[in-house]
């Protein structure tokens, strides 16, 4: 008798012959490994998910959007898969700005172990990294199911101790909503951030996050250039900043408003009543030749001050990244492309093994920079050739 690892659930199962779902939670066979076979590094993840996303994703070391990776070659109108929109400038500058930020490296001082934790809308994390609010992975080779690609990012992210975004995207539906389905499944332990829909659709899904038990909502302003939705039926809206104050009242949970790359519109959002601010150009998926997120992320933060939380992403592959990030300005950074990969590779194990070695980046990264705590994190860590 052989056995069979869930990796959604992480249920053993028996069996001669590999079930085709799992008991406890009816994930399918894409998400059931032969133990012996089940990943235990965070490599063997990425190796997985590269044989599954072949042709899309090669989960290459270096994550950047350059011509020589497979997600940026010219699609010539077909979807653009993990790339970036165009030729890719906004998916390459994202990695780019990142990349010219310096640390101070700093030795001297009493030995400590670096404490992570902080609070995020109320929410005790165990580090400041979120799961971004990715979707439609189902249509990358039909590697996994959807709502179970959801679930399996909102589990992982809960057993790395922090929470996980989950997106919206054209084949989602008010009756079939696989980040509203995973919510549920969740217990509520999650933060759906919708499409521009109408502003009645956006309020029927608001209902069911708050009724979900959902920490917060948010909305994908940034998604109004996603010529695939309304290609499906499916359009998308610019929010003017009278829509924002409508959804805030509409809704007793938290408002993210997620998109933003202008000092003057984070204001406006500030203004009409949003908790947080997320600093994204979506990836560089709707808008070619933007600039890096971390280049607009200290401006917005020197325009709101403190009076809002800020995440961002774009760019972001460890944790020293995410150091770079928080000492620019933001609250708490998210993670997309990577979490996608690991998914895919080993599902909720897999984004939980993901989130762990950030982690451990991030700490690393904290120690060599004298940076005892979250709150002590600031720009004196970043190297000023002025």
């Amino acid at each position: 008798m052989s056995e069979w690892y869930c990796s959604v659930c992480h249920e053993i199962l028996k069996g001669e012959t590999k079930p085709g779902v799992c008991d406890i939670c009816q994930a399918d066979d894409r998400m059931i490994i032969k133990m012996e076979e089940v990943p235990k590094t965070l490599e063997q993840v990425r190796d997985a998910a590269r044989t599954k996303l072949k042709g899309i994703c090669a989960a290459y070391p270096s994550c950047d959007g350059n011509f020589d990776k497979i997600c940026q070659r010219e699609a010539y109108g077909k979807p653009i898969g993990l790339g970036g929109a165009g030729q890719g400038f906004s998916f390459r500058a994202n990695a780019e700005a990142l990349s010219r930020i310096q640390f101070n490296m700093s030795v001297l001082g009493d030995h400590f172990e670096p404490d992570t934790a902080t609070r995020f809308l109320g929410i005790d994390l165990k580090f400041p990294v979120l799961s971004s609010s990715t979707a439609g992975a189902q249509k990358y080779n039909d590697a996994l199911d959807e709502t179970q690609f959801c679930i399996s990012v909102l589990k992982g992210s809960k057993e790395a101790g922090t929470i996980g975004l989950r997106g919206d995207t054209w084949f989602y539906t008010r009756e079939d909503h696989p980040s509203l389905n995973a919510m549920k499944a969740c217990n509520g332990y999650g933060i759906p951030i919708f499409k521009p829909r109408s502003q009645d659709v956006l309020k029927k899904l608001i209902e069911t996050a708050q009724e979900y038990g959902c920490k917060a909502v948010g909305v994908d302003l940034d998604g109004a250039g996603s010529t695939v939705m309304a290609r499906q039926g499916m359009p998308v809206f610019k929010k003017s900043v009278k829509d924002i104050e409508e959804l805030v009242r509409f809704t007793t949970l938290p408002f993210i408003a997620k998109g933003i790359m202008m000092p003057e519109e984070a204001q406006k959002c500030v203004d009409a009543g949003a908790a947080v601010i997320a600093v994204s150009n979506h990836g560089g998926r709707v808008l070619d030749s933007t600039p890096g997120v971390a280049t607009v992320l200290p401006l917005i933060r020197e325009k709101v001050g403190k009076s809002v939380l800020i995440t961002a992403d774009g760019g972001v592959r460890t944790g020293y990244d995410v150091l770079k990030m928080l000492a620019l300005g933001a609250d708490a950074v998210l993670l997309g492309r990577d979490i996608i990969r690991a998914a895919v590779g080993a599902g909720t194990l897999g984004v939980k093994l993901h989130l762990e070695h950030v982690h451990d980046t991030l700490k690393k990264a904290m120690f060599m920079t004298g940076t005892k705590n979250i709150k002590m994190v600031g720009s004196r860590i970043l190297f000023n050739q002025n």
